[in-house]
């Protein structure tokens, strides 16, 4: 052996085995709206089929339900001077569907001559739109209306929120905390991404499905209903 020792090389030295990738932990949330996997009972909740619902003091509930079909397509919720709807619809298991949907709700209210801002809400991002309307004078008025997202597993929920709520922060609180708790029931039947979700009245059993749906661009439009007081 010579003076020196043999300096190693990189050709020397043992390949190691790469460091396994381990995912990082999902981040907590303090708010849903959630899966039915997520909580262990339905609670206080009003069972609507695809929404468990929260009560709230002085909470009028009205179920939209299309004339023709007799299929309930959503929950409309009134507390004090402002209005939350709510629909669950099916959506893929790999992705959302809630920014794709959000650019076509914005198409339309500008085609109908309103204005929507998209913006960060509670939820991610929302749209503040203007709605035109008719006022009792003849004259074009506009409504403030915001259009909430929420991509879950394998369903997407809508939430449209109109009155004082639309407009003042403290306002919408009550009813920003409520959507945060609701529970959305997908099922495991196999559905076409959009389809609504099957809902039914207060106390009764399960109603035909709906058909597949697409979110319009006036989701407060009253319909025939039926009225509960919790």
């Amino acid at each position: 052996m010579g003076l020196f020792s043999r300096r190693s090389t990189a050709a020397d030295e043992p390949e190691l085995a790469p460091e396994p990738e381990v995912p990082a932990p999902a981040p907590e949330r303090d708010h849903g709206p959630w899966d039915v996997s997520e909580v262990e009972s339905i609670g206080r909740r009003v069972d609507l089929g695809s929404i468990w619902l929260p009560p709230r003091d002085g909470m009028e509930l009205r179920m939209e339900v299309d004339r023709n079909t007799k299929v309930v397509t959503a929950a409309a919720v009134a507390l004090g001077e402002s209005r939350l709807q709510v629909q669950a619809f099916a959506a893929p298991k790999t992705e959302g569907v809630w920014d794709e949907i959000r650019a076509e709700l914005a198409e339309s209210v500008t085609k109908q001559g309103g204005t929507v801002d998209d913006v960060p809400g509670p939820f991610g991002r929302e749209l503040l739109a203007r709605l035109p309307v008719r006022t009792p004078e003849g004259r074009t008025g506009h409504r403030a209306v915001r259009f909430l997202g929420v991509d879950g597993p394998r369903w997407f929920l809508r939430a449209v929120i109109g009155g004082k709520a639309a407009v003042d922060v403290k306002a919408a609180e009550e009813l920003e905390a409520l959507l945060g708790d609701i529970v959305v029931v997908r099922g495991t039947e196999p559905r076409a991404p959009r389809d609504l979700l099957p809902l039914r009245l207060p106390g009764k059993g399960p109603v035909p499905a709906a058909p597949p749906a697409q979110p319009s661009f006036d989701p407060l439009r009253r319909g025939p209903e039926i009225t509960e007081i919790r």
